[in-house]
């Protein structure tokens, strides 16, 4: 049991931090492509002169992903989801949160093998490419969707969880930064994925 809590814990963590942090960057860095092809090129240039980007890239993104990805199969797997038969908010939110790390698991899967093994250097021309296709923008809008309700969703659930908010007034606060994260990321993610048309 005190193993499963640590598993648990360290999950919820993960998603905060490195994976939120890294999730928040990789928007503002996407969002250069508003300000054009040269600062979105510059901006991906400036990140792949970092001194031992791959060992970097390894320990900060690709293992935490890989185990918030893992040990969060696990956790869907386990759960037995009872909206049908209590279907109040918050545990729609629950059945959301499983949901939707399905989807954003297939989609940064596919992302990572589109953008970043299958096209080699990235580019604001190769991003363009790729998202000209109506069908790969519309699996992106609705990855980077379910990306954000899942990261939204999570930090209330990180802030619940970790005991930084007590009570059911610092619970709705949180909910309303939670929304608030959603709709910044949303807008951020959206407009940069339309800059690139």
């Amino acid at each position: 049991m005190a193993n499963s809590f640590l598993w648990r814990k360290l999950h919820s963590l993960s998603g905060i931090f490195p994976i939120g942090i890294f999730l928040v960057e990789h928007m503002f860095i996407n969002s250069l492509a508003v300000k054009g092809e040269t600062a979105f090129n510059q901006g991906v240039a400036l990140l792949h002169s970092i001194p031992y980007l791959g060992a970097l890239e390894f320990l900060i993104i690709f293992a935490p992903i890989l185990f918030h990805a893992l040990y969060g199969i696990w956790v869907v797997y386990l759960t037995r989801n009872n909206v049908l038969a209590y279907s109040y908010f918050r545990n729609w939110l629950f059945y959301v949160q499983r949901l939707t790390a399905l989807i954003t698991l297939v989609f940064i899967g596919w992302h990572v093998l589109i953008l970043r093994f299958s096209s080699g250097q990235i580019s604001f021309s190769v991003v363009a490419q790729a998202l000209s296709n109506p069908v790969v923008m519309a699996l992106y809008l609705i990855g980077l969707i379910a990306t954000f309700v899942h990261f939204a969703n999570g930090l209330w659930s990180f802030l619940v969880s970790w005991g930084i908010t007590i009570g059911e007034g610092a619970q709705r606060k949180a909910a309303y930064v939670s929304t608030l994260v959603f709709v910044l990321l949303t807008v951020v993610g959206v407009n940069a994925l339309l800059a690139f048309k």
